[in-house]
């Protein structure tokens, strides 16, 4: 026991020597990991330019990104070949070595057809053109507005846009438009150009279509109508001569709207707006229990829808811009309301109205993940080898 001890402390009194450095055998695997780290970069950019014919090739196909990305996948396998034809030694390389060179051979690839795909090398995409109508059909006295949130990676002006506007009677002509922030706007002035004395539904046909400086176009056509029954209170209700039919609180208005709104309400005699909610019908309802309506009196109704919008991820001077526009029903209902002590009792609804349209970029959430995961895959088997290396 005591020489187990006596060799110990003859061990533990021995100065501690710093091993020899290699030089040659560090300047040997640095020139190494340098070709290996340039040769990566340029086989991610020769595949990358090969991708892009590829893409370029395949036109409008919705599978082109996830082929090319295939591609690139399959052939990084090669990378091991090229390092072996150009006689660089890999018998020292490690996991981690591997990683590096196929990361830097990714990535590179992924950098240069990105940019390859995009003005100024390339524009394949024509304008894009999301168009909404406010509304489809309106009463007569309102106006329409179209809103068009037009992009192109390469940018528009005014001068390639071209909005045509046909007349019930088959004359066209090319109404003057505003084009700010990448927005088109047109408003159809009723009091200028609305029809008159008309009672059947009157539609004004309408094209925008949009050049851009590579000659790649895209057209929308569409059209808006102008009817005395966008907005109804279907019989027997839906009266409009005095004194109107005798309501209570029991008694349903369901209200009868054309086109696609975000919102419906009333007056009674001038007052307050009240909420009509949507029901399983297609009808928006309300009734007498709303506050608002007067016990014992003969009323007048009027009718209301409000139309509401955002375009995806549109903001100017740092807010989101909304774009609305109402339909005023050109008929007055009228209607006699009972003494009843159930109406006017309870409290308007409240409705959700659209709010901001927020879009996230595709494709960079997963990227994200995946770089993530690997991180942490990395991180555990560092770990692992460290403590294996304890032992």
């Amino acid at each position: 026991m005591a020489k187990r001890r006596k060799e110990k402390d003859e061990e533990e009194d021995k100065p501690f020597k710093i091993p020899k450095f290699d030089e040659k055998e560090f300047i040997r695997k640095e020139k190494i990991n340098i070709k290996s780290t340039v040769i990566s970069f340029l086989f991610g950019i020769l595949l990358a330019i090969i991708c892009f014919g590829f893409w370029a090739l395949m036109g409008q196909n919705e599978l082109r990104w996830y082929l090319v990305l295939l591609v690139a996948v399959f052939n990084a396998s090669f990378l091991r070949y090229i390092y072996i034809r150009l006689n660089i030694d890999t018998k020292d390389f490690t996991k981690k070595n591997w990683f590096s060179s196929y990361a830097i051979y990714f990535f590179s690839w992924l950098i240069v057809l990105i940019v390859l795909v995009n003005p100024p090398f390339y524009d394949g995409e024509p304008p894009r053109i999301e168009l909404i109508k406010l509304p489809g059909y309106q009463e007569p006295g309102g106006d329409v507005m179209i809103y068009a949130k037009i992009t192109d990676n390469t940018g528009i002006d005014k001068s390639n846009i071209d909005f045509q506007l046909t007349y019930p009677d088959g004359t066209s002509t090319n109404p003057d438009f505003t084009y700010e922030n990448n927005v088109f706007e047109y408003r159809f002035d009723y009091d200028k150009d609305g029809p008159n004395n008309f009672t059947d539904d009157i539609s004004y046909d309408f094209s925008l279509s949009v050049t851009d400086d590579s000659t790649h176009s895209s057209k929308i056509e569409d059209s808006f109508t102008y009817s005395k029954n966008t907005i109804t209170i279907p019989d027997p209700l839906g009266v409009t001569t005095s004194p109107g039919p005798k309501i209570g609180y029991a008694q349903t208005i369901k209200i009868d709207v054309d086109t696609q709104v975000n919102r419906v309400y009333y007056t009674v005699n001038g007052g307050n707006e009240i909420n009509a909610t949507l029901d399983d019908d297609g009808y928006y309802i309300s009734s007498a229990k709303m506050k608002g309506w007067p016990k014992d009196q003969n009323v007048t109704i009027n009718v209301t829808a409000e139309l509401i919008y955002y375009f995806e991820n549109h903001i100017v001077d740092n807010e989101f811009v909304k774009y609305t526009n109402t339909i005023n029903d050109t008929q007055t209902y009228y209607f006699s309301v009972t003494d009843d002590p159930n109406v006017a009792t309870e409290d308007i609804p409240e409705i959700k109205l659209p709010g901001p349209r927020i879009k996230q970029a595709p494709g960079f959430e997963l990227l994200a993940f995946i770089a993530s995961l690997a991180a942490v895959v990395l991180i555990f088997k560092y770990k692992k080898k460290n403590r294996s290396n304890q032992k």
